[in-house]
C-alpha cells in the first residue's frame, strides 16, 4: 500500500533480517526511498537482489563505517535524510556476575554507543532541513529487567534514557524523537543471542550452569520460545506512524508483555514487581 505522505528518504540499520528487513520493504513499497545499512559484505550482496532498497555497509561498532556508510547514504538521497530508524542491535544473555568489562562494552558498542554516534551524525541534517524524524527501536526490557538479561538490559535502559533526553533537547528544531518497545518478536534474535551468549559468556566456571542449560534450549527452539510473539510487521506499523504521521507518539509499545509490564510497573512496589519479572521469567531459566 502506498503512503499518502510525500515519499521520503529513510535510513533504517540493521536491514539484514527480521524488523530492519521488514521495515524497509514495507517502506520501500510505500513509496519510500530507503537506505538498508547492513553490517556484513555477504548481507549487503544479499539485499542487493532487492531493486527497491538502496543497500549500504554500515557497522555500528566501526566509527569508519558509520561515517563511511552514511556519506553513501547521502550520496543517494541528494543530501537528505527525512526519517532515521536506529533498529541494529543484538542481546547477550548472562548473569550479571558473570559478564566481564569487555563483554558489557560489546553490547553498548552496538546497542548504545554505535546508534549514538549515528544519530549525532544524522542531526544536523536534519537541522539544516528543518525536518526530521529519529526511531530508536528500543525493547520492553528498556522497561523492566528480567534476570540473565542484565547486559542487553543496561544497554536498552540507557537508549532510552538518552532518547528522552534527546527529545527534550529537539524541541522545536522540527525534529521528532520516538521509541519503539516490542516484546518477542519473530526474528533471528535468538540465534544471535546465543552466539554473543557462547562468545562472552563462561558456563562451566559459573554458578548458574543449570540456568544457562535451560537457557541454551530455549535459544535454540524452533519457532517462538516465549508468548505473545508477534511478527516483526506488528513493529513496521508503529514505524510507519512514527515517520508519516504529522503527530508521531513519542513512545510506541509492541505486544502485550510490553503493555502490561509499563502497566503494572507504574502500580505496583518495586519488590511485587519483582516478583512478577521473576514469575514471568520462570526464576531466569525462561
Amino acid at each position: 500500500m502506498k503512503s499518502t505522505t510525500e515519499p521520503k528518504n529513510i535510513l533504517i540499520t540493521g536491514c539484514s533480517s527480521g524488523i530492519g528487513l521488514n521495515a524497509a520493504e514495507t517502506l520501500a513499497k510505500r513509496g519510500h526511498r530507503v537506505i538498508a545499512g547492513v553490517r556484513r559484505e555477504s548481507d549487503l550482496q544479499a539485499l542487493r537482489l532487492n531493486a527497491a532498497l538502496i543497500p549500504v555497509l554500515l557497522d555500528l561498532d566501526d566509527t569508519q563505517s558509520i561515517a563511511a556508510g552514511l556519506d553513501r547514504a547521502l550520496s543517494h538521497t541528494g543530501g537528505r535524510i527525512d526519517a532515521l530508524f536506529n533498529n541494529a542491535a543484538f542481546g547477550l544473555p548472562g548473569a550479571v556476575e558473570d559478564l566481564s568489562r569487555e563483554a558489557l562494552r560489546a553490547q553498548f558498542e552496538t546497542n548504545l554507543f554505535g546508534t549514538h554516534e549515528l544519530t549525532r551524525r544524522v542531526i544536523p541534517v536534519m537541522r539544516r532541513q528543518g525536518y526530521g524524524r529519529i526511531v530508536q527501536n528500543s525493547s520492553v526490557l528498556g522497561i523492566a529487567a528480567l534476570p540473565f538479561r542484565g547486559a542487553y538490559v543496561a544497554s536498552k535502559f540507557a537508549l532510552e534514557g538518552l532518547t528522552d533526553t534527546l527529545r527534550l533537547e529537539l524541541k522545536g528544531s522540527g525534529i521528532e524523537v520516538s521509541l519503539i518497545e516490542p516484546g518477542p518478536i519473530t526474528s533471528r534474535f535468538r540465534h544471535n543471542a546465543e552466539q554473543a551468549f557462547l562468545r562472552w559468556i563462561n558456563v562451566d566456571h559459573s554458578v548458574h550452569q543449570d540456568a544457562y542449560t535451560a537457557q541454551l534450549k530455549r535459544m535454540r527452539k524452533p519457532g517462538p520460545a516465549a508468548p505473545f510473539t508477534l511478527p516483526a510487521d506488528a513493529v513496521t506499523k508503529k514505524v510507519i506512524h512514527a515517520i508519516e504521521s504529522p503527530r508521531p507518539k513519542a513512545r510506541y509499545p509492541v505486544t502485550v508483555p510490553t503493555y502490561v509490564f509499563a502497566w503494572l510497573k507504574r502500580v505496583l512496589s518495586t519488590r511485587m514487581m519483582d516478583r512478577v519479572l521473576l514469575r514471568a521469567s520462570g526464576g531466569g531459566r525462561r
